[in-house]
């Protein structure tokens, strides 16, 4: 049986005019009469669960209708969304979250790492037996995430600067006091228990503040991806899930054969992490196999050889090895819009992204013909019916 997995997405709203972040995520859900599509944190931002997904096709199509109605939704107001890690034009505004009691906690204990999170990730969730084999995975497929988040990097920019990082995002999200590497765990009892010490502690106020990288759904059969950035490109999303549902099911396999999957260490992982969001996919990457420097090209070209039986058996290693192609091919999304900064500026950089967010590719404001997860026209088939809306 083809394991599912859906995605959760976060979005900027900018003002369309000067592509400055603004706090216009309550006019825009008051026009998106349906489920799916909920605040966070900050009033500058949206949140939308897709519904889960046997196919990257169909997982590829339901992104894409989530942007276009999200699209429609803030187009009238004057507002556009970005799906990317920051926006490169963006002003602080101190204790400023969306009007829930939760968020106003979090803005009053965390201070300055509250109002500056003015960032986007994209998540994914993958189906898993139960909850102990999540939590005993997490150690299995942890090396594998800077990679990810390589692919995903968005976030050259900060408040107008280039931070020369190619996800700032990654850098203002490591300050929330649970994020970064998971640790080993024997089973679900056993990370639930840290979990609850870390609350019982008061450093954070609840279960859903654990933020670590990789994590079991706290809700939900599923585990959770939460390292990379928001992705302009629907493509790129599409990509990170077929990666990241290939590598729980390689890892999966690899449980029930004797020997360690993890020796426990996890300091290497935390400089990996770092330097995937310096480098992207234009400079080194730190090798999981070997915790040497290597160019992040190799190291996903390696990533995708050791996945091809695990696609093969999920029919995903034709859309998986083509997306990943195009990715190598054309770099990250920081370094598109450094080139763009370059040449036309942050406002033509804000405008390509919200290109790039409604599936135009090109100068900003051309209209190219969007694609499917394997290079396809799309149909304009409906999304398969929800199972369960896939939450985070």
């Amino acid at each position: 049986m083809t394991v599912r997995v859906g995605v959760e997405e976060e979005f900027h709203v900018l003002d369309a005019e000067s592509g400055r972040l603004v706090p216009g995520a309550d006019v825009v859900l008051g026009r998106l009469r349906e489920s799916g599509f909920k605040t966070e944190l900050q009033r500058s931002a949206v949140e939308w669960n897709s519904r889960v997904h046997a196919s990257l096709d169909s997982l590829h199509a339901d992104l894409s209708g989530a942007r276009r109605r999200l699209d429609a939704a803030a187009s009238p107001l004057g507002l556009a969304v970005v799906a990317a890690g920051t926006v490169p034009l963006a002003r602080l505004a101190s204790g400023d979250p969306t009007p829930d009691p939760r968020y106003r906690h979090m803005v009053d204990e965390y201070r300055q790492v509250a109002d500056e999170h003015l960032v986007c990730s994209a998540q994914v969730h993958v189906d898993v037996p139960d909850r102990d084999t999540a939590v005993r995975l997490l150690c299995a497929v942890s090396p594998w995430l800077p990679p990810l988040l390589a692919l995903s990097a968005s976030s050259p920019f900060w408040l107008g600067r280039d931070t020369g990082y190619a996800s700032w995002r990654t850098m203002l999200w490591q300050r929330w006091p649970t994020a970064g590497p998971v640790g080993c765990f024997a089973d679900a009892a056993e990370y639930d228990a840290a979990v609850e010490g870390l609350v019982r502690s008061g450093v954070i106020s609840d279960p859903g503040m654990v933020y670590y990288d990789v994590r079991p759904c706290a809700h939900q059969q599923t585990l959770e991806l939460r390292v990379c950035d928001a992705c302009p490109r629907t493509e790129t999303v599409v990509l990170i899930a077929g990666l990241f549902r290939a590598l729980v099911e390689d890892a999966r396999a690899r449980l029930e054969r004797p020997g360690r999957v993890c020796d426990g260490r996890h300091e290497w992982l935390r400089a990996a992490v770092w330097r995937a969001a310096q480098a992207g996919l234009e400079g080194t990457l730190v090798d999981p196999v070997t915790r040497l420097a290597a160019p992040a090209p190799a190291v996903l070209r390696d990533m995708l050889r050791m996945l091809r039986p695990t696609l093969e058996a999920s029919g995903d290693w034709d859309t998986v090895r083509v997306l990943l192609d195009e990715a190598l091919a054309g770099g990250s999304a920081a370094r598109r819009l450094r080139g763009i900064a370059k040449d036309q500026g942050l406002l033509a950089c804000a405008r390509t992204l919200v290109a790039e967010t409604r599936g135009e590719r090109g100068h900003p404001g051309a209209v190219h013909r969007p694609v499917t997860a394997t290079g396809a026209a799309p149909s304009g088939a409906p999304a398969p019916h929800p199972v369960e809306a896939v939450g985070g």
